[in-house]
C-alpha cells in the first residue's frame, strides 16, 4: 500500500500513454521510497529490471547485469566485458519481448558508474542510437538512484549526448507530517500528533525508518529500540548513509560535523573552512553543493544581501538527531532516550529540530496564514551585531505580493508557550532590525509557530498571527 505519492504515480503511469519512447529519472535521498514507489506503481511488471551493486567493481557490475538479463528470460547469456556489450544484450532481450510497451527499470544507476567503465557513453548510445530510433516507440526507461548529486551531474545537467534527453524527472521528497500520520495509522500504531511530531523530528519523513516502529511501544521505547539497544535496526545507519551516497565521504562528514557543533544560526563558508581544515577550492564547493542537493544542509542568504554572504545550516532531521543525541550516549545506555527524556539537552534538541520541521512545511504554514494563493518569496534574514545594535536572525521570512511580510518565530514547548519580557525584547529587536536594515518596505507581521499555542498575556499583542502543531498536519 502506497501512502501519498499520488502525483508521482500519475507521472509514472503517464509514461505508458506517451507516443514516443520515454526516459525518466527518479531520484531522492536514500531510504525515501523510490524503488518501492516504482515497483508498486507498475505492479512489479517489467520487461527488464536491474539494481547496481554497492561499491562493486566493473566485473561485479557486469556480472550482476548478466544475472538480471537471465532473470528476465535471456537464457545462456554470457557475462559482457563492457557496458557497450551489456546494452547490446539488453537490445536482444527487448527485441524478443512481446509487443507493447517495454518498461525497463534500472535501480541505483550511480553505483554502476565505476572508474573507466564508460557507463554513460554506453547508456547514451543505447538511448540515442537505438531506443529512440525504434519504429515501435515502445521503450519506457526508468533509472533511479540515491546519489542525488550523481543524478544531477550526469543526467539532469549533462553537457554531452544525454543533454536534454530525459523526458521526465521525478524528485521524491520525504513524507510530510500528514503522510507520516497516515503511515502510522496504516501500520496500526496508536500515536497522537505530538508523538508523530517527535518521531518526525528524529526520523524525518523517511518511510524506511518509520517502518521499524512497533505497536504497543511508547515513543521513547521505540527510539531506544531503533537506535540504542545492542540489536537496534538503525544503530549503524549514519555511517552507511553517507558512505553509500558519497564515494569519499570524509570531507562531507567534516562539514556536517562543523555545522552540528557550530552556531544554531548557521555558519559561513569561511567559518566552515576554518573549522573543518578542508582546503579551499572546487572540491570544497562541490561538497557543499552536493550536501545541499541531497537535502542534508540548506544555504541561505539574507533576502537583501549577496550570495557571497550566504550561511549554511544543517537541515536533515536524522543527521541532527545523530549529532545532538546519539553521539551523546557515551555510556552506551540501551534506555538512553527513556532516561534522558526530561533533560536540558533533550529540550535543546527539540527546539532546533522543531524549527527544521517548520522549514520543511512551508506550504502548510502559508495555508494556515491564508496566503496559499498569494505569490511569495520565502527566505531567511540575518544581520550581524554592531557596537550600536545586537545581531538578529529570522529563520523564516515570507515576503508577500500583497504588501506584507511575515517574520516567523518557531518555538517548541510541551505546554502553551509564554512570551516573557526577555523574549518580548528579543522579538522587538528582530522586528526593528529587519525594518531598519533590510530593503523590504512591506508592512511587517510577527508570526509565532508553536506546538500548543501562545499564552494571551501582556506581550501577546506583539504578534499578529499564530500557527500551531495541528496546522502543520494539513494536506
Amino acid at each position: 500500500m502506497i501512502i501519498g505519492r499520488e502525483k508521482e504515480q500519475r507521472e509514472l503511469l503517464g509514461l505508458l500513454e506517451k507516443e514516443e519512447s520515454q526516459f525518466c529519472a527518479v531520484y531522492g535521498r536514500r531510504r525515501v521510497g523510490k524503488t518501492y514507489l516504482i515497483r508498486e506503481t507498475f505492479n512489479y511488471q517489467f520487461c527488464f529490471q536491474h539494481t547496481g551493486v554497492a561499491k562493486g567493481t566493473l566485473r561485479q557490475q557486469l556480472t550482476a547485469f548478466r544475472n538480471s538479463l537471465s532473470a528476465a528470460g535471456f537464457a545462456k547469456c554470457a557475462i559482457p566485458k563492457t557496458w557497450m556489450e551489456a546494452f547490446e544484450l539488453l537490445k536482444q532481450l527487448i527485441n524478443n519481448a512481446p509487443a507493447g510497451k517495454k518498461v525497463l527499470f534500472i535501480d541505483e544507476l550511480p553505483w554502476m558508474d565505476t572508474p573507466k567503465g564508460n557507463l554513460i557513453g554506453a547508456l547514451e548510445n543505447f538511448w540515442n542510437g537505438w531506443a529512440t530510433a525504434r519504429r515501435e516507440k515502445d521503450i519506457v526507461l526508468i533509472v533511479c538512484g540515491s546519489a542525488t548529486s550523481w543524478i544531477s551531474k550526469k543526467l539532469l545537467k549533462d553537457k554531452g549526448g544525454l543533454r536534454g534527453r530525459l523526458t521526465n524527472r521525478i524528485k521524491l521528497v520525504p513524507f510530510t507530517l500528514r503522510e507520516c500520520e497516515l503511515f502510522a495509522k496504516s501500520a496500526y500504531l496508536a500515536l497522537g500528533r505530538k508523538d508523530v511530531l517527535e518521531l518526525y523530528m528524529i526520523l524525518g519523513g523517511i518511510p524506511y525508518y518509520w517502518s521499524f516502529l512497533k505497536k504497543g511501544l511508547s515513543v521513547a521505547q521505540n527510539v531506544d529500540q531503533l537506535f540504542f539497544t545492542e540489536t537496534a535496526q538503525l544503530r549503524d545507519e549514519f555511517e552507511a548513509l553517507y558512505a553509500i551516497l558519497f564515494k569519499r565521504p570524509e570531507n562531507y562528514l567534516k562539514v556536517i560535523a562543523c555545522l552540528s557543533n557550530g552556531r544554531k544560526s548557521g555558519m559561513t563558508r569561511e567559518e566552515i573552512l576554518a573549522m573543518s581544515k578542508i582546503s579551499d577550492g572546487g572540491t570544497f564547493s562541490t561538497v557543499l553543493e552536493e550536501l545541499e542537493e541531497c537535502g542534508f544542509i540548506r544555504r541561505f542568504a539574507s533576502a537583501d544581501t549577496t550570495e557571497t554572504n550566504a550561511m549554511y545550516q544543517l537541515i536533515d532531521n536524522y543527521t541532527l538527531f545523530h549529532y545532538l543525541c546519539i553521539k551523546k550516549n557515551a555510556f552506551s545506555d540501551e534506555r538512553y532516550w527513556s532516561n534522558t527524556f526530561t533533560s536540558s539537552s533533550h529540550s535543546a534538541w527539540k527546539g532546533l529540530a522543531f524549527e527544521r520541521v517548520c522549514l520543511q512545511h512551508i506550504p502548510q504554514i502559508k495555508a494556515a496564514l491564508g496566503i496559499s494563493g498569494v505569490q511569495t518569496n520565502v527566505c531567511s534574514w540575518f544581520a550581524r551585531g554592531t557596537d550600536e545594535r545586537r545581531g538578529a536572525q529570522i529563520d523564516l521570512v515570507i515576503q508577500r505580493a500583497d504588501g506584507f511580510t511575515d517574520l516567523c518565530e518557531m518555538k517548541h514547548s510541551t505546554g502553551v508557550f509564554t512570551i516573557d519580557k526577555d523574549y518580548a525584547d528579543d522579538l522587538q529587536n528582530k522586528h526593528n532590525a529587519y525594518q531598519e536594515q533590510s530593503k523590504d518596505k512591506r508592512t511587517l507581521h510577527l508570526v509565532m509557530v508553536t506546538t500548543n499555542g501562545v499564552m494571551h498575556n501582556n506581550y501577546y499583542n506583539l504578534i499578529q498571527n499564530e500557527i500551531v502543531m495541528d496546522d502543520l498536519f494539513a494536506v
